[in-house]
């Protein structure tokens, strides 16, 4: 490539557009369409956070994906469940530890069944309980967090209906809820 000297009187002055030499990528020179047809093809998985051993795995398994796709007519409602069989076993084959899907939770009672006038039966061990806050801050959860791991309403109680009737009527005995209550606890 040729260098091109500025005339003297020009110093100050920037070149016309035209007279500027070109970046390389507009020069009108490409790969061979073989090379691009190949770049626009090729997988590249993302490698955010990711070994290269998950990365070889998983361009094994779309290889390999791709291969029997290509020869064998797959519908493609059956296409996630061949992946991932293909995945499992290119897993194992590789020593990796398969990631097995978490077994579905069953309750220890029916949630319909569990609700007793004089106590609550508790999903996760079959327990009967007049009030399940302290059992479940025991196992490490909240009323919230349990109503949505069994997929209760927000209506579910957590108490036992007569513990709770009786716990109201303490309440309302000793004036609790009044403008004067506290004239009545003394």
């Amino acid at each position: 490539m040729a260098v091109r000297h500025r005339k003297p009187g020009l110093d100050r002055w920037p070149l016309r557009r035209s007279a500027r030499p070109l970046p390389r990528r507009q020069t009108g020179r490409r790969p061979p369409a073989r090379r691009r047809r190949a770049q626009r093809l090729s997988f590249k998985p993302a490698t955010c956070g990711v070994s290269k051993v998950e990365n070889r795995l998983t361009e094994l398994t779309a290889s390999i994906v791709s291969a029997y796709v290509s020869n064998n007519p797959v519908p493609a409602n059956a296409l996630p469940d061949l992946i991932a069989s293909i995945n499992d076993a290119v897993r194992k084959l590789a020593g990796e530890p398969v990631l097995l899907p978490a077994p579905a939770l069953v309750p220890a009672v029916n949630p319909k069944r569990s609700v007793f006038p004089d106590h609550i039966i508790c999903l996760d061990d079959g327990k009967p309980f007049k009030s399940l806050k302290r059992h479940l801050a025991a196992l490490g959860m909240t009323a919230d967090e349990y109503r949505a791991k069994w997929g209760l309403g927000p209506d579910y109680p957590m108490v036992a209906p007569n513990y709770s009737e009786k716990r109201s009527a303490l309440a309302k005995a000793s004036g609790l809820g009044r403008a004067g209550s506290h004239h009545a606890l003394q």
